[in-house]
């Protein structure tokens, strides 16, 4: 026992002191860092001095309409993307994994190549794409009697939605298809000698025995969500969009550490973002546990 015991720690140990160096550290540092505030002496000829604020961090950032309208838009991102995420990927999964598929490592590898590219190069191409005066695609659009501008108000939301689903899409395709590939193969032809179609089988059969990889999938896009910033922090900058560089809570911290540098307002944000991702995960956890038990 303590030979396993100590084959355990020593396995153990570098995992849990490079968690405590990325993850615990730097949270502890940004939830010191938002309890201090910095001021300028005098006149403000005296430079500036670092002083303890308390919680007035967190209740500047509360109290602020553009921080709070940000996560009105991390809903509204959330509400669209996500059933469409997952209701994609899945389609696709069970798609590939049917017994009408043909070429299906082409296919999975093809759908899953955007997700290589990274994301403020995948967000430059769909500004390109957005763009009028450049793109083959909105030209195509006016060609067809189609108007839509991707930067308005009403159509920044949508093309923020479309970068994200071109990046995500194929990547979590591949973690369903794995999934359906796990699945005993004599369950699905016990149900075909049953009768059951296609789509029987499908809806009946294939996605309740993958419940457990669609709230995995759910829980990391949801947390993923909250993180949203690469995408429409390139759509604010010089395309005159209607995505100003307070959009999401990630851009409002942001612009609060590097544009205003009030990195105690920035810190703050940043720890109401991340306690908000927190009880979400939780909730979301707890729900699936739920719905696995009475399963």
């Amino acid at each position: 026992m303590k030979a396993r015991t100590r084959a355990a720690t020593i396995l153990l140990t570098p995992f849990f002191l490079l968690f405590t160096a990325v993850m615990v550290v730097p949270i502890g540092y940004a939830v010191w860092l938002s309890l201090f505030t910095e001021k300028q002496s005098g006149l403000g000829f005296g430079g500036t001095e670092t002083v303890f604020s308390g919680l007035d961090n967190y209740t500047a950032a509360l109290g602020d309409r553009a921080f709070r309208e940000g996560f009105g838009v991390l809903l509204g991102y959330c509400l669209l993307y996500i059933p469409l995420l997952l209701a994609g990927a899945l389609g696709l999964a069970l798609l590939l994994d049917s017994a009408l598929a043909r070429a299906r490592r082409f296919f999975q590898l093809a759908l899953f190549l955007p997700h290589a590219v990274p994301g403020i190069i995948a967000a430059l191409i769909w500004v390109y794409l957005y763009t009028p005066q450049l793109s083959p695609v909105v030209q195509a659009m006016e060609a067809g009697g189609i108007g839509f501008d991707f930067f308005s108000p009403g159509g920044a939301l949508p093309s923020v939605v479309n970068i994200a689903l071109w990046e995500w899409l194929g990547y979590n395709m591949v973690i369903f298809y794995a999934a359906l590939q796990a699945i005993d193969r004599s369950v699905l032809e016990a149900a075909t000698v049953d009768g059951a179609g296609a789509w029987r089988i499908a809806f009946s059969v294939k996605i309740p025995l993958v419940k457990a990889s669609l709230a995995m999938v759910g829980l990391f896009t949801i947390i993923g969500s909250l993180q949203l910033f690469t995408e429409p922090l390139i759509l604010n900058k010089g395309t005159g969009s209607a995505v100003t560089s307070t959009w999401t809570p990630n851009m409002y911290a942001y612009t609060a550490a590097f544009d205003r540098n009030d990195y105690g307002l920035a810190a703050a944000a940043s720890v109401l973002l991340a306690l908000t991702a927190a009880l979400l995960s939780f909730a979301v956890t707890r729900l699936a546990d739920r719905k696995g038990k009475r399963a």
